[in-house]
């Protein structure tokens, strides 16, 4: 099920989201799709892989297991996909946790991109990254870096 969501930034909002020499189209439509699913569609896998490491796999100081690694770059799809901006997509792995949270989709020339955050907690210390993804041609997501 998906569903057009608008876009109307306020100034300030505008002023966090032109990223990278990129111009921001405000006024535009972006597709999401519904939330509530826990587990990643099969078949998207290589959405997933598209997003490398993802935000959470530029932290060099967490030390997260593979199935860990996997757990948090599925949040970090789900979020970009299918959340709603501000809603957190939590997950749960062996003594760590997180929480991605992606802000309204925007249009950047033809793509649909997000700013999003991912919030790792290891042992009580939270390590917080943040980045920007846009969707390209395939549906697949791709960091800014």
């Amino acid at each position: 099920m998906n569903q057009n969501v608008c876009l109307t930034l306020s100034a300030t909002a505008r002023a966090g989201v032109v990223l990278a020499g990129c111009a921001l189209l405000l006024g535009s439509c972006a597709s999401t799709g519904a939330v509530g699913s826990t587990q990643v569609a099969a078949g998207s896998a290589s959405y997933i892989a598209a997003l490398g490491g993802g935000i959470v796999g530029h932290e060099s100081n967490l030390s997260l297991s593979k199935a860990d690694r996997q757990r948090a770059l599925e949040a970090e799809y789900r979020a970009l996909e299918a959340a709603p901006g501000g809603q957190p997509v939590v997950w749960q792995g062996s003594g760590v946790s997180g929480s991605v949270v992606a802000t309204a989709p925007y249009q950047v020339g033809s793509q649909n991109c997000r700013q999003y955050s991912h919030t790792v907690s290891v042992k009580g210390q939270d390590n917080v990254a943040r980045g920007v993804a846009c969707r390209n041609g395939d549906g697949s997501w791709t960091p800014l870096t």
